[in-house]
């Protein structure tokens, strides 16, 4: 089992996955620069699973103590976060859930100049740090109904091959299933895919739409 810090994990996307995880047996930290959040929603990810799993720390003391961190936070605040946790992310693996959605026009892909913002973070943090992509393309509506099925696939970029295949089992793990995308350049498509599915959310009047890789084997 893996140790997980969450950073942004007061969120809904980093509280659902992190609940998840923390059902399966995973060690699960919510990183926060919010301490009492961090706490409360640690108290209620632990009362939802009904265990002890999970705990609250700052983002800093998080990032230490894991073996795995999961960056939950919005577009805007991916580059600061990430340079103020630079040199505790050494040695980790690195799995980024951001999305460059630039409000009010979420529903329009807007990619920075460097094509994908998770590429970007690896160029920031440099070999030392294994960035993966993953979880872009997730609803958080239903995370936390922990008995529901979530009828999407994980697209997983890395270009470490052995970081690509923890993402995979953590999407395994949170009962979803990672699809090996490739190289960390491909993250791009789940990147633009969001929000391709939030206008396809409002134009169908849907909470949750989602993306299946067809022609796998079934799992």
């Amino acid at each position: 089992m893996q140790t997980i810090c969450i950073v942004g994990g007061t969120g809904a996307e980093g509280s659902g996955l992190g609940a998840r995880w923390a059902a399966h047996g995973h060690r699960v930290i919510i990183g926060s620069r919010d301490e009492a959040k961090a706490k409360s929603t640690a108290e209620a990810l632990n009362a939802l699973t009904g265990g002890k799993n999970v705990a609250a720390m700052d983002s800093r003391s998080g990032v230490k103590e894991a073996s795995v961190v999961v960056l939950t936070v919005p577009y805007s605040a991916q580059k600061p976060t990430v340079e103020g946790l630079k040199d505790v992310l050494a040695g980790k693996v690195l799995i980024d859930v951001t999305v460059p959605l630039v409000p009010p026009k979420v529903s329009q892909v807007q990619l920075p100049e460097s094509d994908s913002c998770v590429v970007a973070v690896q160029k920031l943090l440099g070999d030392q740090t294994k960035v993966v992509s993953a979880f872009q393309n997730v609803s958080a509506h239903k995370l936390k109904d922990l008995d529901y099925k979530i009828d999407c696939d994980v697209l997983v970029a890395s270009d470490d091959a052995e970081a690509r295949q923890i993402g995979i089992r953590l999407a395994g793990d949170a009962g979803l299933r990672g699809v090996d995308a490739g190289s960390l350049a491909n993250s791009v498509i789940a990147e633009s895919l969001t929000s391709a599915l939030i206008w396809i959310n409002r134009k169908y009047k849907v909470p949750d739409a989602g993306i299946r890789i067809t022609g796998l084997p079934a799992v």
